[in-house]
């Protein structure tokens, strides 16, 4: 018999440091002061374009975003670094991804009632991947003190989701009746904090979903209605750094090792792309959008989300019907999603139905539909 997977848990973990616009902003233009008079007479000839500063109002226009939370704020702020400045571990010493995702799991398996010991898989599934390996997972996995196997993906921002489906797809094939699925991002890290269109948005955080066999899962978890996955290859968001590439520019002139994206192009492709497939797989599940209490989407860009909800619901969503994380955490790329749920679910009773729903570089996207049980 084909066992049903089921959404038991979630856990968070947000760093204790967080940076405001107003701080973000200083220390950029700072920075933008002292290269416009380092190169004042080459602005002057015309053979160099002046840098241009931000503000506050710009950036909150531009994405909803006021803060993000990080683990090296000092650093990022100074304008001679404008980057995460993390000391290197040694290998016995556990990894910072690790870490941060398991403190996001222990909450998770705390809510579920459940241990390191209950977990028969673990997926890392993330943007930001420290190294190629040993994965992620398995030190997550070891230091659970769980069995099984484990392993680690990369979708972008959709990650998340792409997780919580092949987990699903592991529990339902009968591979392992409980998964953790842990999306630890450090963004800062891959971000160019000198790149006015960009600077602001990515923050730091991790989250942990626990997937389990309905039969095993404790009374009060949400049903898995259905999941639908969709990637289409394109280069308006990309991140070109790597191992066969191990430059990593800190000035203007080479930026293209880090996160960049055609903002403009992005909205214009993904707003369609992304409602299409909410629309077509509720239709596919049977379900009417009007009866959908919630939304929890991908936390990338505030007026993005806006449009997405409206398509879908057929009117402007209220808070209530989309919440929304972005103004204090950022985009935590694949994290953003599972932040929504784990903060604005606990009002939903036995019944409702609400939809999780990721979309980033790829293009990839994913979508989730979820019953509350109790």
């Amino acid at each position: 018999m084909t066992a049903t997977p089921v959404i038991s848990a979630t856990g968070l973990f947000t760093p204790p440091e967080s940076i405001s616009n107003a701080e973000l902003v200083a220390s950029f233009n700072a920075w933008v002061e002292a290269e416009n008079a380092a190169h004042a007479e080459a602005i002057a000839r015309g053979d160099m374009q002046p840098l241009l500063p931000s503000s506050v109002e710009f950036i909150e226009k531009a994405s909803g975003i006021r803060a993000r939370h990080v683990m090296s704020k000092a650093a990022i702020l100074d304008p001679a670094i404008m980057a995460p400045r993390i000391p290197e571990r040694p290998d016995e010493a556990v990894a910072i991804l690790a870490e941060i995702a398991l403190e996001a799991a222990g909450e998770a398996l705390a809510r579920a009632g459940r241990t390191g010991r209950d977990v028969d898989a673990v997926i890392c599934a993330c943007s930001n991947l420290q190294r190629p390996y040993p994965a992620i997972a398995i030190e997550v996995q070891h230091a659970l003190g769980a069995t099984g196997f484990a392993f680690d993906m990369n979708v972008a921002c959709s990650s998340a989701t792409f997780g919580i489906q092949t987990a699903a797809d592991m529990i339902r094939a009968g591979h392992a009746r409980c998964v953790l699925v842990v999306n630890p991002e450090i963004c800062s890290g891959h971000l160019n904090w000198r790149d006015r269109d960009s600077h602001f948005i990515f923050g730091d955080v991790a989250t942990a979903i626990l997937l389990e066999a309905a039969a095993v899962a404790p009374p009060a978890h949400w049903e898995i209605v259905g999941s639908r996955l969709l990637t289409r290859f394109s280069n308006a968001i990309r991140n070109n750094f790597g191992f066969l590439n191990r430059a990593h520019p800190e000035t203007r002139d080479a930026p293209d090792k880090l996160f960049r994206q055609e903002g403009r192009r992005v909205f214009r492709d993904v707003v369609p792309m992304v409602s299409d497939l909410i629309l077509r797989h509720l239709a596919e599940t049977g379900i009417s959008p009007a009866s959908l209490r919630r939304l929890w989407l991908h936390q990338a860009n505030a007026n993005m989300n806006r449009l997405i909800a409206e398509r879908v619901l057929g009117h402007a969503a209220s808070e209530a019907e989309s919440p929304t994380v972005l103004d204090t955490y950022a985009n935590t790329s694949s994290a953003g999603s599972i932040i929504a749920f784990h903060l604005h679910s606990a009002d939903l009773a036995a019944g409702d139905l609400g939809l999780l729903c990721s979309f980033g570089a790829g293009y990839s996207a994913g979508s989730v539909i979820l019953r509350r049980a109790l």
